[in-house]
């Protein structure tokens, strides 16, 4: 399995990536969101938004769970941090098997029900300022996804 790692110096960096990043997903893409507490999952969330053309104010989900935003797709964008370990079935594949993009905060909770290929975005403190992201691509929709932004 292919991983791609970037060294992003600034929040207006991660947006531009994620921005770009937008400018090529469809309907159905699935997005998890890992790493460090504070590591930029919003604000990456905040550059798809922008990429999506999406003009609100993009905030985390984290009491809500699931916030729905349109733009040249819809993006349904969760936080599932504050779930419990065992819970009922929340219709998260109504999100994933519909007209937008989904992008899912702390994605790890709720592994038994994320569909068999996405594209994982890790993202780590690297230094003071400085976040370390990481692609994981599974599946083959998502590896040549990752080739294209790469290669952008």
């Amino acid at each position: 399995m292919m991983r791609y790692e970037l060294i992003m110096h600034s929040p207006d960096e991660t947006m531009e990536f994620a921005s770009k990043l937008a400018e090529k997903l469809q309907e159905k893409d699935v997005i998890a969101l890992e790493g460090d507490l504070g590591a930029g999952k919003t604000t990456f969330t905040k550059g798809l938004a922008k990429g999506l053309g999406i003009k609100r104010t993009v905030s985390s989900p984290t009491f809500t769970i699931v916030k729905e935003y349109q733009g040249r797709l819809p993006l349904y964008h969760m936080d599932v941090y504050r779930l419990e370990d065992t819970f009922e079935d929340l219709g998260f594949d109504d999100y994933f098997e519909g007209d937008g993009v989904t992008v899912i905060e702390w994605a790890h909770l709720i592994k038994p029900q994320l569909p068999n290929e996405l594209l994982v975005i890790h993202l780590y403190h690297h230094g003071e300022s400085a976040r370390k992201v990481m692609l994981e691509p599974i599946g083959k929709r998502y590896e040549q996804l990752c080739k294209e932004i790469m290669e952008a």
